[in-house]
């Protein structure tokens, strides 16, 4: 089939390297000039099936409430009148139970684990490369019972699968040496091996580059501006001046997905919540991690990405803004700081922020809709690098009529 895949950010390209090599002729629409210019740019750089307990957890709301009138909070709300954030925020907390965090950690691990193991045989395939380390992750605790809430879901990660094993903290300091300055801050870790980190933005733009010598058409520049429809489907795109056409559409536009939906009568619970990074050049002499670290009570994570350190994390609902707020900016330093005293940077630290597509229940829309040639591939949340290629594989089955791996519904 012809398909075009709106959205050239990770998801969209790998969906369109797996369309490609099912056979369908592709091509990928984007408004920015080149691949991976948007959320996929400077994330938090972990493949991380050990992340698979969503935000929406029976201690989330608790939380939440703890953290209200902070700017530098892990998880920030910005109170004011928004339908679209109501109805998500109370579709979040009836995805706190017991019951419905099981399931979709259940979910999680098992996409999340398919997408690992996808993306191994794709780079075993392919020899891509992006600054990726297979030196798993490690969750790190200065607080007892940030860390006792997490063996609660450790266990359940454990029954599903992802071997996310406790440690104590000289454990924790003996897989990454670089916290041995702060040791006496450490109350115990877990740590899972087969997690691994890696450079989005560049895989991004590589496998774009792989994907075009597949014969897959990109047209950057070029704004989606309506779905058109007739005869019950999807009629075409249009943006700009043209009509582009196809016999499949794939949607993978990452939060702006529902703003183009919503005209057609297809209201998906998928709000941006932004997140920041700061990424830092490292002298030769700095004592900084090279394992992919999570510090879980601030939700910072720390990626080390060839000579620069990622450190990226925290959650904020504000619609679409997408400036920079410099308080949870240098929130990321100051805690970078303490963990790490011994950071050597060169030059100032870049900043930016990108708006990920989050569900209540961190469990991404993959498949057909309800337009019967209208596919999607959106709300992967903070899991998006971590998800992108087997959501994308699975995708390719989908629409070439094949049940897709893992073999549960994602709609």
């Amino acid at each position: 089939m012809k398909v075009l895949v709106l959205g050239a950010g990770v998801v969209g390209v790998s969906s369109a390297w797996y369309l490609a090599k099912a056979g369908h002729e592709v091509t990928v629409i984007d408004r920015q000039p080149a691949a991976g210019l948007e959320t996929s740019f400077a994330n938090g750089g972990q493949i991380s099936v050990s992340h698979a307990e969503p935000w929406s957890n029976p201690h989330a709301p608790l939380r939440a409430l703890s953290w209200l009138g902070r700017e530098d909070a892990p998880l920030l709300f910005r109170l004011r009148w928004d339908p679209a954030l109501f109805d998500w925020s109370l579709r979040f907390l009836r995805e706190c139970t017991p019951g419905r965090t099981r399931a979709n950690i259940r979910n999680i691990v098992a996409l999340a684990t398919y997408s690992r193991g996808q993306l191994q045989a794709l780079r075993a395939e392919t020899s891509i490369v992006y600054d990726h380390l297979e030196r798993g992750i490690l969750h790190i605790y200065t607080d007892r019972g940030e860390f006792a809430a997490a063996g609660e879901a450790a266990a359940l990660m454990r029954e599903f699968g992802c071997e996310r094993r406790v440690i104590d903290a000289d454990e924790c300091v003996a897989i990454e040496p670089a916290l041995a300055a702060v040791r006496s801050l450490l109350v115990g870790g877990d740590y899972t091996a087969a997690d691994e980190s890696g450079d989005a933005h560049r895989f991004t733009q590589q496998l774009a580059a792989l994907c075009a010598a597949r014969g897959v058409v990109f047209r950057y520049g070029l704004a989606i501006e309506k779905l058109a429809t007739g005869g019950g489907q999807i009629a075409g795109v249009v943006a700009g001046d043209e009509l582009l056409t196809a016999d499949a559409y794939v949607a993978a536009l990452g939060s702006y997905t529902p703003l183009l939906l919503r005209p057609l009568g297809l209201c998906l619970p998928v709000y941006p919540a932004k997140g920041y990074s700061a990424t830092l050049a490292l002298a030769e002499d700095s004592i900084a991690p090279s394992v992919s670290l999570t510090d879980d009570g601030h939700k910072i994570v720390f990626s080390r990405l060839g000579q620069r350190l990622r450190i990226a994390g925290t959650a904020e609902f504000n619609g679409y803004n997408s400036e920079l707020n410099p308080v949870r900016c240098a929130a990321l330093m100051q805690r970078a700081g303490t963990l790490f005293p011994g950071l050597r940077p060169v030059g100032a630290p870049e900043f930016w922020c990108g708006l990920r597509p989050a569900t209540p229940s961190n469990v991404p829309f993959i498949g057909r809709s309800a337009i019967p040639n209208l596919y999607l591939n959106t709300g992967h949340g903070t899991l998006g690098w971590t998800m992108a290629c087997g959501s994308a594989a699975a995708l390719a089955d989908i629409v070439s009529g094949r049940p897709p791996e893992p073999r549960f519904s994602f709609l």
